[in-house]
């Protein structure tokens, strides 16, 4: 059996490639540049660039079962190159945002739309398919470490929004289970998230404690949060995060036990993860 992993360059591929990697698995790493990638020693990298259907044999040549991340530009032209390689099964990474209704159907997120569409172009393909969908990552914080480092604050329009973002280790060891046949109850939602509620303040206290220093959180307008982001957010994401946040403002996040139920151990807390990317804070 041998697995290829797509988004190598990615948090949760990364992550998964090397636990498949050190239980002994025959695996490959795939990504749009696999120049840049570090593999570890004996993996080979290939190029496959998923909004490129020409880059699909040859990364799928000998493949048995496939890490997929979504992108639906060419879903189907993927399940079809998968079928013909001989491939019996996809894990996808999908998101939570796929189990929610949208509010403004003539207008989806775009984080719930490109997932659901990845998701129904499996489906309809008779290779087996096992969508993932986590909710909020915790490495989205990682997005605060250049603030951090420099300025010691973060600024959020919303401090008090809440998530349950987990830890992308968990996320790695559900699709290890998946894509190697140990996961338990596989048709279930596979809805994943981590194990409490937080707000944005209460994860920038978790990671002042990992870092040992005090990080303050500043509280900025829409726009200003716009304009400070702008560079590493898209205009489409932005807009679906600040709705988001706005009509959720104070809410508590869901919490599910799925982690726990398809790997036997509680999901990792964010002040784990806090901890494990500490040095991504330090100065």
């Amino acid at each position: 059996m041998t697995i290829l992993v797509t988004g190598g360059g990615g948090i949760v591929g990364g992550t998964l490639l090397n636990l498949l990697h050190a239980a002994g698995h025959d695996v490959r790493v795939a990504s749009r540049n696999p120049d840049r990638l570090n593999p570890p020693e004996g993996v080979p990298a290939v190029r496959c660039d998923l909004s490129d259907p020409d880059t699909f044999p040859v990364a799928l040549e000998g493949i048995t079962s496939v890490f997929l991340y979504a992108d639906p530009s060419h879903t189907t032209a993927f399940a079809d190159a998968a079928e013909k390689a001989g491939v019996e099964h996809i894990v996808l990474l999908s998101s939570s945002a796929v189990l929610s209704p949208d509010p403004d159907p003539d207008h989806p997120s775009p984080i719930s739309d490109m997932h659901l569409r990845t998701e129904r172009a499996l489906k309809d393909s008779p290779v087996r398919s096992t969508p993932l969908r986590p909710g909020p990552f915790a490495s989205n914080a990682l997005l605060w470490s250049p603030a951090i480092r420099t300025t010691g604050t973060v600024r959020l329009p919303y401090p008090d929004v809440q998530a349950a973002p987990i830890h992308e280790a968990d996320i790695a060891d559900i699709a290890l289970a998946a894509l190697t046949g140990s996961l338990g109850s596989p048709d279930d939602d596979n809805n994943l998230t981590g194990p409490e509620s937080l707000t944005f303040a209460e994860q920038v206290g978790h990671i002042s404690r990992a870092v040992g220093r005090p990080v303050t959180l500043d509280v900025v307008s829409e726009e200003t949060w716009r304009e400070e982001t702008a560079a590493h957010i898209p205009v489409p994401v932005a807009d679906a995060l600040l709705t988001w946040w706005r009509e959720h403002d104070g809410t508590p996040a869901e919490t599910t036990r799925t982690v726990e139920r398809l790997t036997g151990r509680p999901a990792r807390s964010f002040a784990t993860w806090a901890e494990d990317h500490a040095d991504a804070f330090r100065a």
